[in-house]
């Protein structure tokens, strides 16, 4: 329920492979280690098109799919086995668990890169690959290119083109199948909890990144790897900036408190933010800002069914959180020229939502060709996240609206039917939040 099968990534391969078509051939290559400090380094985190096409994590791996290749369609070079390496830096599958374990034709030793890759590039027309990602692999690309043009005295036996293999591989993400929902809806339970344990145990007076403790323990029991992305917690002015997270200030008791966090569970994420009163009561105009917040999510929710223009989705929300706006006092005007100036902006600066996968920011809604946006399909899945933020220095607002941010964020998918909120059971109407919060006995919390 919770992996993806050995199955699964041969026909994503396949897809490809027939998409490409037998006179092109195709290079995934993934990141290398990245220096954090001094001799320590980040926690690697493999490439995400290769995840996608064979589930391999170890560092440095490159992928070819070379269709009708008479030596092998899917080459995976991988680290090298060695046994003092693997004493300092953990065990690797080597060549042959390239095979065994990961479905290659064949496996290759990183220390064969240069020598061998070349024979799955001769004789193709067409090199499929995403330039840009790694500078010096960029660099390795050519030279092996350039390198078969005066191989043996030979001319054109390289690839003549290099195409951008994004747009192919993007679309097919996209879509989600059954096994990744798994894992999506796994990320989104465990999202979902951990947003919960931290309004039940939320106090004036503790300090943001305690929130953010609380949130992190609880993916890491869960079976996650890691957060999804930066853990945003916000409260009251630290609110309205949308990718805080420095995470240090002390919660107030008049403060909204906005938390942004996802779990990553089997490289896929969840992405939930809520808003909820430190002191577990939101004010006159605080309630009022959720509430308009909150209708504009409903309505943009119900808005994702298949076939629905992604384009036209953002355009509803804008303008009905413009009509808000208006409302509470903080635009004036009509609302069509408030539209034409995108006076919203002042306080909705961002998008509806993003597609949702193994990145938390994942492809394929808008076409890189053209920069349209898709129609929504079932097996998307996507955020629906509008807010309303108003700095406490914006002194053009009500100065009981000043210093709050709210935002409103769940993942939902499209069904063949209409649409499914993947991260319903956390709790979001202000009954619900005000009965929730700070309702958790601190002295009992399960660590």
């Amino acid at each position: 329920m919770y992996t993806i099968s050995a199955d699964v990534f041969a026909q994503r391969r396949r897809r490809l492979m027939d998409e490409i078509g037998d006179e092109a051939v195709a290079i995934i290559a993934g990141p290398s280690m990245k220096g954090r400090s001094n001799d320590t380094e980040y926690a690697y985190r493999p490439s995400s098109d290769l995840l996608y096409l064979t589930g391999f994590r170890e560092p440095e791996a490159v992928l070819v799919l070379a269709p009708g290749h008479d030596a092998g369609e899917v080459v995976l070079f991988v680290p090298d086995r060695d046994k003092l390496k693997e004493l300092w830096e953990g065990r690797r599958v080597g060549p042959e668990g390239a095979v065994q374990e990961y479905g290659a034709d064949v496996g290759l030793g990183l220390s064969e890169l240069d020598e061998k890759l070349p024979d799955w590039l001769e004789g193709r027309k067409q090199l499929y690959y995403t330039l840009g990602s790694r500078d010096d692999f960029d660099r390795r690309v050519i030279e092996w290119t350039q390198g078969l043009r005066h191989r043996r005295g030979k001319k054109s036996t390289a690839p003549g083109t290099i195409v951008d293999l994004r747009d192919l591989l993007h679309r097919s993400r996209l879509v989600k199948g059954e096994e990744e929902l798994g894992l999506l809806r796994k990320a989104c339970e465990i999202s979902s909890e951990a947003h919960i344990l931290a309004m039940k145990y939320c106090r004036p007076g503790m300090h943001e990144y305690e929130l953010q403790a609380l949130l992190e323990y609880h993916y890491r029991r869960s079976g996650g790897e890691y957060p999804a992305y930066t853990t945003i917690v916000g409260s009251g002015d630290n609110a309205t900036i949308l990718h805080y997270t420095e995470n240090r200030d002390r919660i107030e008791s008049g403060d909204v408190v906005l938390i942004d966090s996802g779990c990553e569970f089997g490289f896929y994420a969840g992405d939930i933010t809520r808003s909820f009163p430190a002191n577990g009561s939101f004010t006159p105009a605080q309630r009022d800002i959720y509430q308009a917040v909150l209708e504009a999510q409903k309505a943009a929710i119900e808005f994702c069914q298949p076939g629905a223009s992604y384009d036209e989705l953002k355009s509803s929300v804008e303008r009905q959180l413009t009509e808000s706006l208006v409302d509470l006092g903080l635009l004036e005007g009509s609302i069509d020229e408030l539209m034409e100036e995108s006076k919203f902006r002042d306080y909705y600066p961002h998008s509806i939502g993003h597609s949702l996968g193994i990145d938390v920011h994942d492809v394929g809604l808008v076409r890189p060709e053209d920069g349209e946006s898709r129609p929504l399909e079932p097996g998307v899945v996507l955020t629906i996240e509008p807010g309303i933020y108003i700095p406490a220095g914006d002194e053009s607002a009500p100065e009981e609206m000043r210093g709050v941010g709210i935002r409103i964020e769940d993942d939902v998918l499209v069904t063949e039917t209409g649409v499914e909120n993947l991260t319903a059971s956390c709790p979001k109407t202000v009954e619900e939040i005000e009965a929730l919060v700070g309702s958790g006995d601190a002295s009992n919390l399960d660590l």
